[in-house]
């Protein structure tokens, strides 16, 4: 395996573990029981990859080929529901949603990338706009189907700029990867850019017009 080959499949991985944590401790604040919690963690983790795969005719998804990610997300959720329940006291809610803020936005960002990386080695880098939208879709996708299942509106519909946060990393990674610096480090900048922007957006209380 290249280095790059290492660096790319560390980043699916992280990437799956963040919102695993994502999905798995907002099933807990539902008050989901473990298998409530495991089933959300992985739907979240590889909810956007399926989608992302069937829009660019990768089938059967790689979720299913290769089960290693499942696998993540299933040990991830696990050790998140073990976690909260012998350590889970009302003291912690405040670090509890700053820490699950923190997660869905570095899933957020590395899966909008890994998104637009996807259909550029699948032969769409020329077409800007298909590789950006599979890329905010791969995003957002596992978190739409997580508030989906927790019976919430989606946050991509209501919450501090999520959508938007996707989309100017995914143009930022398409716009510069091999252009102007490396793969890799294209993908750590637009990755670290959604982050930022997201974690701004709830300090600061960013949010898009909406009717009172």
């Amino acid at each position: 395996m290249s280095w790059m080959e290492y660096m790319e499949s560390l980043t699916e991985i992280l990437g799956t573990v963040a919102f695993s944590v994502s999905g798995a401790m907002t099933a807990i604040r539902k008050k989901m029981d473990i298998l409530g919690v495991v089933v959300l963690g992985v739907v979240t983790a590889v909810g956007g990859g399926i989608i992302r795969d069937l829009l660019l005719g990768i089938t059967p998804p790689a979720a299913f080929q290769d089960p290693v990610y499942v696998a993540w997300a299933t040990v991830t959720a696990l050790l998140a529901f073990v976690l909260a329940r012998y350590s889970w006291s009302e003291k912690n809610r405040h670090w509890f949603e700053v820490f699950l803020n923190f997660v869905d936005s570095l899933g957020l960002g590395l899966f909008a990338v890994i998104g637009v990386r996807t259909a550029i080695e699948c032969g769409y880098g020329e077409n800007g706009f298909l590789s950006v939208f599979v890329g905010v879709l791969t995003g957002v996708g596992g978190g739409m189907l997580r508030d989906t299942m927790a019976g919430e509106v989606p946050k991509i519909f209501r919450k501090r700029i999520y959508a938007l946060a996707a989309l100017a990393g995914a143009l930022v990674y398409y716009g510069i990867a091999g252009r102007f610096v490396s793969a890799g480090g294209a993908l750590w900048l637009a990755a670290s850019l959604v982050v930022v922007i997201r974690l701004l957006a709830a300090h600061f209380e960013w949010d898009l017009p909406r009717v009172k």
